[in-house]
């Protein structure tokens, strides 16, 4: 991975701020990959590397979330948790809906607190998807709300635009990465981009949006055009929006962590807003 250590952060992280997607991945021999679901040659990205990453940004609070190269096998990442322990850390896994009730009780006690529904943001339109989904989205629904858990879903932005329908109905507390995949080159007045705007203000307000993956959306320098889209989620949800780092970047691994976080800066120069975003928005959904 690409080195980034001259770079500082432009602002000090609030009291318990709160890295709310990352990931660790370990040996191969140790934790071998689920081939089909291999969309990158993952790195070697051991808890310790991750820590001093959060300890450089002052973030004492981490959310672990199960990468899709491990398929459903949440070892390596539930191993990691339990060597920093729940005062500190919170995971989202990705289970089978059918999984028995005594290994949700296991996570549970782990600090496992949502379940994880991916679909490659790159997949192609595919006529039937969402409507093959609806299941095993409204089994996890059932079963998460029964323990304090959330969804968390990382959707194309086509996909997510089929299944709004579904995500407005949901009666528990539920996440969309990388600002629900919309690209910056559409702009606010993307079609994908206003429904987001309203699904987080929508009933009960149950959507929380995660500032993760900017380069997904942004392929320009400093990703300035991923700005708009930024501040009218801040203007319209402050308190529904959280922020993560993506580490290790994956196939995006020469991205600097540190620049992600700054530009927290540059969207917003209010520190109770920041703080809203780094640390009491992620301490109400994970239950820190």
């Amino acid at each position: 991975m690409t080195s980034h250590t001259d770079e500082k952060p432009l602002f000090e992280a609030p009291l318990n701020a709160c890295d709310a997607h990352f990931h660790v991945f370990g040996s191969p021999k140790e934790y071998p990959y689920e081939s089909n679901q291999l969309r990158y040659a993952p790195p070697l990205a051991p808890l310790a590397d991750y820590l001093r990453l959060a300890k450089s940004l002052g973030l004492t609070r981490y959310v672990f979330v199960q990468p899709s190269a491990y398929g459903r096998d949440n070892r390596c990442m539930l191993e990691a948790m339990q060597e920093v322990g729940t005062t500190h850390c919170r995971g989202i896994v990705d289970i089978d809906e059918n999984a028995p009730d005594r290994l949700l009780a296991e996570m549970d006690a782990i600090g496992v607190r949502g379940v994880r529904i991916n679909v490659s943001p790159v997949y192609p339109p595919q006529p039937g998807l969402a409507a093959s989904m609806i299941p095993r989205i409204e089994r996890l629904a059932s079963r998460c709300a029964e323990l304090g858990w959330h969804l968390d879903f990382l959707l194309p932005g086509w996909l997510t635009a089929e299944l709004m329908p579904v995500l407005r109905g949901l009666r528990l507390p539920f996440s969309m990465a990388h600002m629900g995949m919309n690209l910056a080159r559409d702009g606010v007045e993307a079609t994908g981009f206003k429904a987001l705007l309203e699904l987080v203000n929508s009933g009960d307000r149950m959507a929380y949006v995660k500032f993760t993956g900017i380069y997904r959306m942004s392929k320009v320098p400093g990703f300035t055009d991923a700005d708009p889209l930024a501040k009218a989620l801040i203007a319209a949800a402050p308190d529904r929006l959280i922020w993560g780092s993506d580490y290790p970047h994956l196939s995006f691994s020469e991205n600097s962590s540190v620049e992600l976080f700054n530009l927290l800066a540059r969207w917003t120069n209010k520190e109770s807003v920041r703080r809203q975003i780094l640390t009491e928005n992620p301490e109400r959904l994970f239950g820190f």
